[in-house]
């Protein structure tokens, strides 16, 4: 059995625009099946985001969205995205639904995984023993470096001729807690972290490589640390990417490795991913879970879209915010045999086998959990 909670944990549900509803669906029939099958159940809520509270609300997220979601434990989101919002300005655009939930609640570090499935080791475009039992984790640090640094922006020079300036700028404070994340994470995986960076050229890098040695050295001697430069690990990771346990890095390498790392899989429909913050007061960590994948619209609420992306997001959060190992693992166990039988949404069809809807697909995971927990 799983962990039987003693209070059930406070869950808020944003299954926001396009396919996000109809995938969420597959992902609240897990938690159903976990109430009815378990006995593990959970405090949910769930409230509109994007362009589904700009149709109610006139705007992509409201303050009391952004409080429920500071008050849960975490947070599952579906995705935004609308085109008939396209003309509401800047600001109203359905995205920032999501920035601004990453940024009220201090989520600084992305967890994007790339693993893959044996039965859809030919879906990518490596060779099939280069990627073969590939299981990667890549942190992202989110809210600093280049993107955020400043001085920034375009000026004029005196003779006529313009500048473009962005600083890349890291603290102590802001590497150390990316790199706890990472070190935290490799204590449940395979226990080894490489630090890329390019301490070779730059001072911000020399101090990424100095403080992640010096918080290893103090408090995650048991964890394996190597470092990496990050051109060079760009290029590891297409010819040898199983050399990688945990990846952590800053945000400009971090956004570049990642979209790298997901494609590796070939299947990027099928990718889940974390935000995570830093731990308050109350002892709770705000976390916000959500699919790759963008909102799709062309084929929402056609049956079409993929819901594994969202229901590994789902079997993420119970790994990384509730410690729920076991029942993490049996609904990644539960997607994977459903793949080795040859079920496929559209999206992931190919030659010889079974094309299913998306209630289809979450049916058949369902089906498999209970498979799964009667041979537990």
């Amino acid at each position: 059995m799983g962990n039987v909670m003693s209070a059930p944990k406070k869950l808020l549900i944003l299954p926001g625009d396009g396919i996000g509803p109809e995938i969420m669906r597959e992902a609240q029939r897990i938690m159903d099946w976990m109430a009815q099958a378990r006995g593990i159940r959970f405090d949910i809520s769930e409230d509109l985001v994007g362009g589904a509270s700009l149709a109610v609300h006139g705007q992509p997220i409201t303050q009391q969205v952004i409080d429920a979601a500071r008050a849960a434990d975490a947070v599952l989101f579906g995705s935004v995205g609308d085109p008939k919002w396209a003309s509401a300005g800047f600001d109203r655009r359905p995205e920032i639904a999501i920035l601004k939930l990453r940024q009220e609640l201090g989520l600084f570090a992305n967890l994007r995984p790339a693993k893959v499935f044996d039965s859809l080791v030919d879906a990518s475009t490596l060779k099939p023993d280069v990627i073969r039992g590939l299981d990667i984790m890549i942190v992202r640090e989110t809210v600093g470096g280049i993107y955020f640094g400043t001085p920034r922006g375009i000026e004029t020079l005196p003779d006529g001729s313009r500048r473009g300036i962005n600083t890349e700028v890291y603290t102590t404070a802001e590497i150390e807690r990316v790199a706890r994340v990472a070190f935290d994470l490799a204590r449940k995986r395979d226990n080894r972290v490489c630090s890329v960076e390019k301490c070779n050229v730059m001072e911000s890098g020399l101090l990424w490589k100095e403080v992640v040695t010096a918080l290893h050295d103090r408090e995650y001697s048991d964890v394996e640390l190597s470092h990496m430069l990050a051109d060079n690990c760009a290029m590891q990771m297409v010819r040898n990417p199983r050399q990688f346990d945990v990846i952590v890095t800053g945000n400009l390498f971090g956004d570049l490795l990642s979209d790298l790392a997901s494609m590796l899989t070939g299947s990027l429909g099928m990718l889940p991913s974390a935000t995570l913050g830093a731990k308050g007061e109350d002892g709770r960590t705000p976390a916000l879970y959500e699919p790759i994948h963008g909102s799709a619209p062309d084929i929402a609420g056609q049956g079409k879209a993929n819901p594994l992306a969202q229901i590994l997001s789902f079997a993420m959060l119970l790994r990384y915010s509730f410690d729920m190992q076991e029942d993490a693992a049996m609904i990644e166990k539960a997607v994977s045999n459903v793949l080795d039988r040859g079920l496929r949404t559209p999206d992931i069809m190919s030659a010889g086998r079974t094309e299913v809807n998306t209630a289809g697909m979450g049916e058949a995971v369902v089906a498999e959990l209970d498979r799964l927990n009667k041979a537990a």
